[in-house]
């Protein structure tokens, strides 16, 4: 630790500010437990209600957070915030990791649900969603897959719509005199 000792221009005397050393070691793994449960940084930020950069900078594994921001995080990735402190490389627990793919499943079962036309596979899945929630009652309301390649409203496109291009941009490079 090493102290730094600065004047006061207003009162001539010294002030000495402690700076504290940088930390040697992890001190969370938000970044490892958002990947292991399959949630993407940009929805974590919807969750916390921030910016994906401001997800990006609390996910450095030495930087350090407030409990409050801790405990927003444990909300958004739905574990225990023991599982965010774990100072070590093993993966997640057992029934964590069980959680965690009891979710993969429970959507896997409502994308079915939601996509099928065909009775006897609605009445399965209908079937396989409500046994899930009996196991695991915090699955209720747990949505569907995202579709791939399915359109998206205006109001999904986020802060890009509002950006606007520079001119030059949109010039004709290959004009020639």
């Amino acid at each position: 630790m090493s102290t730094v000792v600065t004047n006061l221009p207003e009162t001539g005397s010294q002030s000495a500010v402690v700076a504290l050393p940088a930390p040697d070691r992890r001190l969370h793994r938000l970044a490892t437990v958002r990947r292991q449960e399959g949630i993407s940084r940009r929805t974590v930020a919807r969750r916390l209600n921030t910016t994906i950069s401001d997800v990006k900078r609390q996910e450095d594994e030495a930087g350090d957070l407030s409990l409050s921001t801790l405990y927003k995080w444990q909300e958004a990735l739905e574990v225990p915030v023991s599982e965010l402190l774990v100072d070590s490389d093993e993966p997640l627990s057992s029934p964590v990791r069980n959680r965690a793919k009891l979710l993969r499943i429970m959507k896997t079962a409502v994308t079915i649900l939601e996509r099928t036309r065909q009775t006897p596979i609605r009445r399965m899945a209908q079937t396989l969603v409500d046994q899930l929630v009996e196991l695991m009652p915090e699955l209720e309301g747990v949505g569907p897959w995202p579709a791939v390649g399915k359109s998206r409203l205006p109001s999904d496109y986020g802060q890009v719509v509002h950006r606007r291009m520079p001119d030059e941009f949109f010039m004709d490079c290959g004009e020639s005199d």
